[in-house]
């Protein structure tokens, strides 16, 4: 299977991570029904209705209606033939978003997890340390807190466990006190300032990184999100059908991992009476796929990325309430 890019199919909104990788782990059936449930510019989804016959079909899921209009633009004559359908919503949702849209179970999906290059870029959205904008951070705009309700009313232990949970900063305490100091906060420029006062100049593009990484999380609820995700997926995907999923930190690559192996988001899996694995997927490969060194060269926001492909097995899920489960530790 090959790694590198699929640049053919990147826009000024977003640049597909993975693309040949994705596309050719992911589609078994091409006249099958696909979603890609992290829309952004398009790119995957118009990857897959390439290689789809004429009876192929994606469904592209984004709460982000920038995102939304962008993707319906690029791909206006698949969404005239029907073989596109966008969807508005949190993928957390997918259930309920593809029940909406009358399809209850598909053949694949693929989720590229993370911030599109739109949205790092806009310094209005408030994604990046490298442009002054406004703390927002949302991916929806129509509502839910921003970053700078965040920073301007937790408490320092508050934000101390944010920053080390989500984004396994060691300075956590320190940045949480120089942040309650330094309020109100209303800008990137300003919360990055006060990051900086307290971090050695040698450290601080990674620490910035995972400050507003953390924020980002916290913000958008993107590991539950993720979560709710993984697990509507065996009940989305059809047997035989499969998943890709593009990770870009630990904090989501474990839980996709975990969720592939064992069904769960624990280190072992649930097992029945009899001491049987009750797992969902079966995974394509142990090691998850990373961009070649083209692909970084052309998008070093790449580098970092992971992509890990599984199958739906037959098994049905969730597991019979009236089995017995048991988890070996």
């Amino acid at each position: 299977m090959g790694n590198s890019g699929g640049c053919d199919f990147a826009t000024s909104f977003h640049i597909p991570v993975l693309c040949k990788a994705v596309t050719e782990g992911l589609i078994t059936k091409t006249g099958g029904v696909y979603v890609d449930t992290t829309l952004g510019g398009g790119g995957h989804s118009a990857a897959l209705l390439e290689l789809l016959s004429p009876r192929g079909r994606v469904f592209g899921v984004d709460r982000d209606v920038e995102a939304l209009d962008a993707s319906c633009s690029r791909l206006v004559a698949d969404l005239e033939r029907g073989r596109f359908t966008p969807l508005r919503g949190n993928f957390e949702h997918i259930e309920q978003l593809l029940d909406e849209a009358g399809e209850a179970q598909v053949d694949g999906l693929v989720a590229d997890l993370g911030v599109s290059s739109r949205q790092i870029d806009a310094a209005s959205r408030g994604f990046s340390y490298l442009a002054e904008g406004a703390l927002d951070m949302r991916m929806d705009m129509r509502g839910g807190r921003t970053a700078r309700e965040i920073v301007n009313s937790w408490d320092r232990e508050m934000l101390k466990e944010a920053f080390s949970k989500y984004g396994e900063e060691p300075r956590s305490g320190r940045i949480a006190r120089a942040i309650v100091e330094a309020r109100p906060l209303e800008s990137t420029t300003e919360l990055a300032d006060a990051v900086r006062g307290v971090t050695p100049s040698r450290e601080a593009i990674r620490t910035l990184s995972r400050v507003f990484q953390a924020l980002r999380i916290v913000v958008n609820r993107e590991l539950e999100a993720l979560e709710g995700l993984l697990e509507a997926s065996a009940r989305v995907v059809r047997p035989g059908g499969r998943m890709a999923v593009i990770c870009y930190h630990s904090l989501e690559d474990r839980r996709v991992k975990r969720f592939f192996r064992n069904g769960n988001f624990e280190r072992e899996p649930l097992r029945d009476a009899y001491g049987n694995p009750l797992v969902p997927w079966k995974e394509r490969m142990r090691k998850p796929i990373r961009p070649d060194a083209e692909e970084v060269k052309a998008n070093p926001r790449s580098r970092s990325a992971r992509l890990r492909i599984a199958e739906r097995t037959e098994r049905a899920w969730p597991p019979d309430e009236g089995a017995q489960t048991t988890t070996r530790r």
